[in-house]
């Protein structure tokens, strides 16, 4: 079998990130369910795994100008709070009233808008609460693990024991929200505004994809990049 077909779909998107786009309009999850191999995932998605496969090897022949892997754990971090933290943060309260204004009033006719708007709801406060315990735990740990690496000084014990702890929880959380978006995504037609969609009707949808979109990547950095590399830092220093 081909040797990227038994890559994990997960590892492929943290080599080359333009790679993401493929599994997209594949409808192949490389950020929640990233953690199977390609093989794997194209037979419980019924995907050709030789079209898919050489698609993917035409976008790996070429360098991948983002470079995550590249970066430290801390700057990572960052990179994480500052771009992706700060979307959700700064898009939820417009995506909330648009949502709930559409729901409104065209609620009678298209009955899935009220579905939609509430899923929404609760993956805003779900993701709020979600990264105020990554910035206010997780993460300053895991750049104190760096420092300590680099610096060469003993870590103090974590209160929640081992890092595999934390991260548990927060992955278990990426994948509710993964499937909270997965069922938005179906509710709407793939983010499709019907025929008699106003023009607010048809941004609020833009603005989900656009949201699920980040999201995939955010998460992605999460679970593929930073998360493995502070398990392994994590290992090394208590060993």
């Amino acid at each position: 079998m081909n040797e990227i077909a038994e890559k994990k779909v997960g590892s492929i998107v943290a080599g080359n990130f333009r790679t993401a786009k493929i599994f997209t309009d594949y409808g192949i999850d490389f950020c929640c369910k990233g953690g199977i191999k390609l093989s794997e995932a194209c037979e419980k998605k019924g995907v050709n795994l030789d079209e898919i496969t050489s698609e993917l090897e035409q976008v790996v022949k070429q360098p991948d100008e983002t470079h995550y892997q590249d970066f430290g754990m801390t700057d990572l971090v960052d990179h994480i709070v500052n771009v992706h933290h700060k979307y959700v943060e700064t898009t939820i309260p417009a995506l909330k009233f648009y949502l709930d204004k559409i729901a409104k009033v065209h609620g009678d006719n298209h009955p899935e808008l009220l579905e939609i708007r509430d899923e929404f709801f609760k993956t805003s406060d779900a993701l709020t609460s979600h990264m105020k315990k990554e910035e206010f735990i997780l993460f300053p740990y895991v750049k104190a693990m760096e420092s300590a690496r680099k610096n060469h000084f003993p870590l103090s014990p974590a209160h929640f024991g081992s890092i595999e702890n934390p991260i548990a929880m927060m992955e278990e959380e990426h994948d509710t929200e993964g499937e909270r978006f997965r069922n938005i995504s179906a509710l709407s037609n793939n983010y499709t505004p019907p025929a008699d969609a106003c023009q607010t009707y048809k941004v609020a949808f833009a603005m989900l994809q656009e949201f699920e979109n980040d999201l995939h990547t955010h998460i992605h950095l999460e679970n593929n990049i930073l998360f493995p590399e502070a398990k392994e830092v994590f290992s090394s220093l208590n060993a």
